[in-house]
């Protein structure tokens, strides 16, 4: 146990180390005990404005209130009326099963007060990111010379790259499909793109980024003098799971000298199985490409990785050297994060991806990932087996599938999904593809059982 400092106190409002260490416990069992109880809890919980605000509002505490009884309010209350999205049974979106390693990482780094944003003010977490930049490569088979950084997720991930694609190329026309997620386009028109720069194109008969509708786009906007410059296409789409063309893609980009970015927020980390590498053939070939860590590699919210495959091109797009910084930016040939991304102030999202990757090891991770996929296949399995009741829609990709009733109105799907959810056993969505609605479910929680599967498919399918 360490010796109490009498010079300085341990916590700066005041409150002894005894007592620190005494609540830290208690937070490790309240998270502790709700991993192992977490599938008996709602999958998805939810109140109303008034009555949360009651509960956790009220007048500001000018006087100290019972911390113990503050954390019981956090976990029984606010915590608790949440999506939770380690649940076994949440299919719902894209899960987020995060490890307790990871966990211990996060915690480690939080209390340590962590900054990872120059060199000078913090070697040690720059060095954690630049080693795990490279393990994450090194997972995804990515083999040409990669520059990486963390970031919150895919929405800014996908922002970054846009900003280094412009700045190495120049402005001009970007082409995506419709299935591309929403947050793309929103980033481009953030950016500044504008709407007559920006095309989405209609996609193949398996939802994929059709190469002759892009061929013919690029064809009519060269002739028209617009200047196209990059393709936007999805390693894993997050209504199917669908994967472009990422070879064909990137044999038109080199040929026409675009940049090719690939959105692999959820999909990319099939890519540590063999199967889902054959799946994702190409994606290594990108200029840019973007993971989330906090879906398929099992981290808490939140961490995306952006890579980038020019050298430099991250920091010609972000650099800054006002006068205040000087002082820690002095080591030849260190790198500084604050200047890879939008963020100056920047914690350090590296530590809880070291920490969970030497606990378990790159074969538990890749173990986890093809558990994912198999679990899609089985509820693939599992609907092709009641034939009279259910269509499969869109064949199980990397961890998806979609689904539909037979002889059933459409809006039925979204009805049943909701009823699910407000039962609080599983959380599944619906979705639309060219117009036609579906059931979803998303499989890549590896604590989820075949058991759960059914029973959610049998539910799902009584009246």
């Amino acid at each position: 146990m360490a010796r109490e400092n009498r010079t300085h106190p341990a916590d700066n409002l005041g409150m002894d180390s005894e007592e620190m260490r005494r609540l830290g416990y208690k937070v490790v069992d309240l998270v502790v005990d709700r991993a192992i109880n977490r599938s008996q809890e709602p999958v998805i919980r939810e109140s109303d404005p008034q009555t949360l605000t009651a509960i956790l509002g009220g007048p500001l505490p000018e006087r100290p209130l019972s911390a113990d009884a503050s954390l019981d309010l956090l976990a029984e209350t606010a915590l608790a009326h949440m999506q939770h999205g380690d649940h076994p049974r949440y299919f719902a979106r894209v899960p987020g099963p995060a490890s307790f390693a990871a966990i211990l990482g996060e915690w480690l780094g939080t209390g340590f007060n962590t900054i990872a944003t120059s060199w000078g003010g913090a070697s040690g977490p720059a060095t954690l990111e630049l080693v795990v930049i490279g393990w994450l490569a090194e997972l995804l088979g990515l083999t040409r010379e990669i520059e990486g950084v963390l970031l919150s997720g895919g929405s800014l991930a996908n922002l970054t790259a846009f900003a280094v694609a412009r700045n190495e190329l120049g402005e001009g026309v970007a082409y995506f499909s419709d299935q591309t997620h929403a947050s793309l386009p929103r980033n481009l028109r953030t950016l500044g793109w504008a709407e007559e720069n920006m095309r989405m194109l209609a996609t193949d008969d398996n939802l994929r980024m059709d190469l002759a509708n892009l061929r013919r786009a690029v064809a009519k906007d060269r002739k028209l003098g617009r200047m196209p410059r990059m393709v936007i296409a999805s390693a894993g789409t997050t209504n199917t799971g669908a994967c472009d063309p990422l070879d064909q893609l990137a044999d038109f980009c080199a040929e026409q000298g675009l940049w090719l970015h690939v959105d692999g927020a959820y999909g990319g980390p099939a890519a540590l199985t063999e199967q889902g590498r054959t799946y994702l053939s190409g994606m290594e070939r990108a200029d840019s490409l973007v993971i989330d860590p906090h879906k398929w590699l099992f981290q808490p919210y939140d961490v995306g990785a952006c890579f980038v495959t020019r050298p430099g091109a991250l920091e010609r797009c972000f650099a800054m050297n006002p006068e205040y910084l000087k002082d820690v930016k002095t080591t030849q040939g260190a790198v500084n994060f604050g200047d890879r991304s939008l963020e100056l102030t920047r914690r350090s999202r590296a530590i809880k991806l070291w920490m969970s990757l030497r606990t378990y090891g790159a074969e538990r991770f890749r173990d986890a990932v093809a558990r994912g996929i198999a679990l899609a296949e089985y509820a693939e399995s599992r609907l092709r087996a009641e034939p009279e009741t259910w269509e499969v829609v869109t064949p199980a990709q990397i961890g998806v599938v979609c689904f539909a009733l037979r002889h059933a109105d459409p809006s039925e799907h979204a009805r049943r999904a909701a009823r699910l959810t407000e039962s609080g056993f599983a959380a599944v969505t619906s979705t639309s593809l060219k117009g036609r609605s579906v059931l979803r479910l998303c499989t890549i929680n590896p604590t989820t059982s075949e058991a759960d599967i059914a029973e959610v498919i049998r539910r799902l399918g009584e009246e």
